[in-house]
């Protein structure tokens, strides 16, 4: 197990958003605010790393034949947990989410994991890579819904700071509100797919240069 690796899989070169481009449809959707990203971004990273460590200490029991079936029961398991439990303690949360929250269950993100990973590696290689995907899909949530919240409301921190409102930025009048609509999810999600692309291509340039240099 190489957490440094897999860290930097999960947040970057493998990213589910920006890379793997899993789970467009909550991606797109949700990330009209600071609340809505993070909220999204824990219960996935909570489903993942459960449902990773029960798959792989299962991995030998499961017949390979059902196995996407048994994923799909045990991912179906935790969604609900999770489901639940934001219904009686975050409502509001719960609310904004919708039916995006037991969508989690065919989530691409959750199940490839689950068929990639889990199903071949050990129970805490597994957490770490459930909490490494975890990590790096909501810090994907968190900047498109930073973006799309300053930019389009003119707001930072809605849901969460000066009493869920957010704090105002820019003026009322002059955000582009087109930001918060569905269109403005695929403009900004471009944007940051584009600049995920840059930066690793930046550091990847950098690598070799160190290794250029010491040769």
């Amino acid at each position: 197990m190489n957490f440094k690796k897999q860290f930097r899989e999960g947040l970057l070169t493998k990213n589910p958003v920006t890379v793997q481009l899993l789970g467009m449809c909550s991606t797109l959707a949700i990330t009209t605010s600071l609340f809505n990203g993070i909220g999204m971004g824990l219960s996935v990273t909570l489903i993942l790393i459960c449902s990773n460590v029960l798959i792989s200490a299962l991995r030998k029991v499961i017949p390979s034949q059902i196995r996407i079936a048994a994923y799909i029961v045990i991912i179906a398991g935790f969604v609900t947990v999770v489901d639940l439990a934001l219904q009686a303690f975050l409502p509001d949360l719960s609310e904004n989410l919708g039916v995006f929250i037991p969508l989690i269950v065919v989530n691409c993100i959750i199940l490839g994991r689950a068929e990639a990973f889990a199903s071949k590696n050990g129970v805490l290689a597994s957490a770490v890579d459930g909490l490494c995907q975890g990590i790096g899909y909501t810090a994907a949530l968190v900047v498109v819904c930073v973006i799309r919240e300053l930019l389009g409301a003119g707001t930072f921190g809605g849901g969460i700071l000066n009493g869920g409102e957010g704090i105002r930025v820019i003026p009322e009048g002059y955000p582009a509100m087109q930001l918060v609509m569905p269109v403005g999810g695929f403009l900004v999600l471009g944007f940051v797919i584009a600049g995920s692309q840059w930066l690793m291509r930046k550091l990847d340039n950098r690598k070799k240069d160190k290794e250029a240099a010491k040769q």
